[in-house]
């Protein structure tokens, strides 16, 4: 086992490895950067801005394909622990590509066992800076870093790379059975059974498409940012982690006993699972939107997980592939198969798969193949048309078409050419600049799609991410829509009635918000203070608990769960809670609170970045169709369930459809958000009161000398 690190702050005891590797791709060398100078931030999301904030010296480049850009991907304390869902994650930071109106500092997010493998191999982190001369991938084993020519590897797929890259690290040639790799200090040689891990990126990336994205393994994508591009600019194609060590845990009985009382308590019983289940860290998530291509399957899970939501298959192919990935095409292939099930489930698993391996963010494909789909059938979109394509789209939900879709993008090719850039780009270029204002083209914000949950009706999903850099994908509270819309679509009774479920949330977000007010979206509400403070709290938790301490999406936060007695969810408890296992692993003692209190502090350095960028409240806005058109249809239903309080106080679930956004009252919100926030409400700038508060005056010093600060009275 390594030796630990030596924490210069008493109270914290374990959990980081200690070391942060900087990548010099200009130089094609490295150093070694100390963890202690930032584990005040935590982990992922907090420890790569404040290491973005010290080494991009140009923090106002808006296009993440540059060698200025500095990307950082991050793991926290909990990675490569047992802590339930909350030991796989990884997060990436760093000037990204393809927003609107300019490339934000941004994030994304993949699973998998990379973050642990980097935390066993002695890494916390790992920072990308400069250009390398040409296509490299990084290996990197225990404390030996090699940069390697890649050429040969570029223009493969992501599992052909990660395939070739794991052929080449097998030493003995044995197949990963025992391993040798380079001891650590005075240890020779140490051995492992297990493999080494491997994020690498495909030809979307390579030729710097705005879908590229991230891939570990099969299935683990960091999607959103267009990450995949930035490195396709940097010529860097892989970076592999392998380790011998382990990780030093605080208090492991604490750490053990927490997680059986998760088992006990939350966890979905496997054999007999309870399908109509409320709540996240104990329900079961099905793996694909569509049907399984086959029944011999087994469950799938990132390191830690307490329930594996993805499946290996008995039919080579669709492993680990899901959610979204497996939904956008499926109604197609539906159609073209004529209704068969299987058919349909087969295409659909075989173009997620396809996704991967060219390093695609499919997202964008959820509403932009339907906008495309009325070009082609309005005469706008085909052979010879006013936009040429050579795609075939009277052959549209075949697995044909779905493969030529996805290489004219990955490849640059056709259509794809112009898609590359973005639909909205696309969009304008194309004369249609009006579907991105009329709701035709259904991405809200930053030139994002509309994730299912559009702000109309969910207005903390929007406001979230109105307010921040991107589709915020952090889904909170997105059980109070999906749990009674589901059981009213199927004509059960809700399992939980409104009053009771927004008491046990509310209290869940104190003091935040008193009492459950916060949670009525009828129109009379959704611009209130209440709601105003509980997208503060949406965006404080997701800053520190999910995105720095890498507590899992699918699992937390876990408001309300129907596994528990009284329905109470893990979120916060004393003796379950997100605060408990951080404790038990780095033995810092701090409260749910503090976590939120630290996602405020990185909230407020990540505005100070989006100021020098350019950004202005100004900026921060709906598209046109959020304001002036009413949304009157769901995408996954004909309604839309959601708490609600009548004018004698009363709570029951109402559809929310059948409106829009008012202009001014968000304008109106948008201020008293700023002032809350620490943020100069004419400008949306934090304020130098606000950052000195918690330590960053020479932040605040910054924003002054580019004249992005205004000094108070």
């Amino acid at each position: 086992m390594k030796d630990a690190i030596e924490y210069p702050n008493a109270h914290i005891k374990g959990g980081y490895a200690g070391k942060i590797l900087h990548l010099k791709l200009s130089t094609l060398s490295h150093e070694t950067i100390p963890t202690e100078r930032y584990a005040q931030w935590g982990g992922g999301n907090g420890l790569g801005t404040a290491i973005f904030w010290d080494y991009c010296e140009d923090k106002t480049i808006t296009d993440g394909r540059c060698e200025e850009n500095v990307v950082v991907l991050a793991t926290s304390p909990l990675c490569g622990t047992n802590a339930p869902a909350a030991g796989g994650r990884c997060e990436v930071v760093g000037v990204g590509y393809g927003q609107i109106p300019i490339g934000w500092f941004t994030r994304s997010n993949f699973g998998g066992r990379y973050s642990s493998m980097m935390k066993y191999a002695g890494w916390d982190a790992v920072v990308i800076s400069g250009k390398a001369p040409h296509p490299v991938w990084v290996e990197v084993t225990n404390d030996t870093v090699v940069f390697h020519d890649a050429r040969g590897l570029w223009g493969k797929g992501t599992k052909e790379t990660q395939l070739s890259i794991l052929a080449r690290l097998d030493k003995d040639g044995n197949g990963w059975g025992w391993q040798p790799l380079p001891g650590k200090k005075d240890v020779g040689v140490e051995y492992s059974t297990q493999r080494p891990a491997v994020c690498c990126i495909g030809p979307a990336g390579e030729n710097q498409s705005m879908f590229g994205c991230l891939v570990h393994d099969l299935g683990n994508g960091a999607g959103q940012g267009g990450f995949g591009a930035v490195w396709g600019y940097k010529n860097l194609k892989a970076i592999s982690f392998f380790g011998s060590g382990g990780i030093k845990v605080a208090d492991p009985m604490a750490l053990v006993e927490a997680r059986f009382q998760v088992k006990e308590r939350y966890a979905a019983d496997v054999e007999k699972p309870d399908i109509y289940q409320w709540g996240m860290l104990g329900r079961v998530f099905t793996s694909t939107f569509v049907g399984l291509p086959s029944d011999n399957r087994r469950m799938q899970a990132c390191m830690g997980c307490v329930m594996g939501c993805r499946s290996r298959y008995d039919i080579g192919y669709g492993n680990e592939v899901s959610c979204q990935e497996t939904s956008w095409y499926g109604h197609y292939a539906a159609k073209y198969a004529g209704g068969d099930p299987k058919t349909m489930a087969e295409v659909t698993m075989q173009i997620a798969e396809y996704c991967n391996d060219l390093g695609i963010n499919s997202y964008p494909f959820e509403h932009g193949l339907d906008w495309l789909e009325r070009l082609w059938h309005e005469g706008w979109l085909g052979k010879g048309k006013k936009v040429h394509t050579d795609l075939d789209f009277g052959q549209i939900g075949s697995l044909a078409f779905g493969k030529a879709l996805l290489e004219a993008v990955a490849y640059r090719k056709d259509i794809g050419e112009d898609l590359a850039e973005g639909f909205i780009r696309a969009a304008v270029k194309w004369g249609r600049e009006e579907d991105t204002k009329n709701g035709n083209l259904l991405f809200p914000y930053w030139g994002m799609p509309e994730h299912g949950y559009d702000p109309r009706a969910e207005v903390e999903w929007g406001f979230g991410s109105i307010m921040t850099d991107r589709d915020i994908n952090s889904h909170e509270f997105n059980p109070l829509f999906w749990k009674p819309t589901i059981d009213i679509a199927y004509g059960r009774n809700p399992r939980i009635e409104a009053e009771e479920v927004v008491k046990l949330v509310a209290e869940k977000l104190e003091p935040y918000v008193d009492g459950p007010k916060c949670l009525d979206y009828s129109d009379e509400n959704i611009y209130s203070d209440a709601v105003m403070n509980l997208t503060r709290w949406f965006i404080h938790y997701s800053r520190f608990w999910k995105n720095s301490a890498l507590f899992c999406d699918l699992r937390w936060a876990d408001l309300f769960d129907t596994n528990a007695p009284g329905n109470v969810g893990a979120t916060a408890d004393p003796t379950v809670g997100e605060q408990v296992f951080w404790n038990a692993v780095t033995g810092e003692g701090i409260s749910f609170l503090d976590g939120l209190a630290r996602g405020h502090r990185i909230f407020l350095l990540q505005n100070a970045i989006w100021a020098l960028q350019g950004c202005h409240r100004d900026m921060v806005k709906f598209a046109n169709y959020i304001y002036e058109k009413k949304m009157e249809e769901a995408e996954f239903f004909p309604f839309y369930f959601w708490p609600c309080r009548d004018e004698h106080g009363n709570w029951s679930y109402q559809d929310v459809l059948h409106r829009h956004l008012d202009r001014d009252k968000f304008e109106e919100w948008k201020s008293r958000f700023y002032a809350a926030e620490g943020m100069d409400p004419t400008t949306g700038w934090p304020t130098r009161k606000a950052l000195e508060a918690v330590g960053l005056g020479h932040v605040a010093d910054e924003l002054h000398r580019h004249g992005k600060l205004q000094e108070e009275a």
